[in-house]
């Protein structure tokens, strides 16, 4: 017995895309700004990101970016890219889009000569589905701690759990 498998292809993001991209987020509930997306392209265009759209049988399926000099003190230190903004609709999650694009990234750093890439994920329970994945596909956390609102959480500090609070995971590549 035959049985047909999905197509998943993996390319850098066009213009067009834009506001195709903001269109099919805001369809599952999601604010995803047209703005932003419009922000990427430049970003990419001058060079200080890359993003990489996944599509399943031919239809959008997800993104993520890598930013080539990262806002998260340190990896920006060790010139570590940050693969950031990883984002799978909903109807396409666990068809392993994220698998094909976290592959993608992870050869895009590492063919430009990078040995280790990073990552940072929120605590709370809508980041699960990250944090497992991350996990068993090698990365490991830095070993600083959590970081919140722009810096390290010290011990006994009280702090918010929401998406300012990350945890930042590296993998040697």
């Amino acid at each position: 017995m035959n049985i047909p498998t999905a197509c998943i292809t993996i390319r850098p993001i066009t213009e067009p895309d834009c506001a195709m991209i903001a269109a099919a987020f805001a369809a599952q509930g999601w604010h995803k700004p047209l703005a932003q997306y419009q922000r990427y392209l430049a970003e990419t265009q001058r060079g200080e990101r890359e993003v990489l759209l996944a599509e399943y049988d031919g239809q959008f399926a997800g993104y993520l970016t890598i930013v080539w000099h990262s806002h998260y003190p340190p990896f920006a230190q060790h010139h570590i890219p940050e693969i950031v903004d990883f984002n799978i609709l909903l109807r396409y999650q666990r068809r392993k889009v994220g698998t094909a694009l976290m592959n993608a990234a992870e050869h895009r750093i590492a063919s430009l000569g990078h040995a280790i890439g990073g990552i940072g994920v929120g605590l709370h329970a809508d980041y699960g589905a990250a944090q497992v994945l991350y996990v068993k596909r090698g990365y490991v956390p830095d070993g600083r701690g959590l970081f919140y609102r722009g810096r390290h959480v010290v011990y006994g500090e009280p702090v918010t759990v929401g998406d300012d609070l990350t945890l930042y995971f590296t993998k040697t590549l």
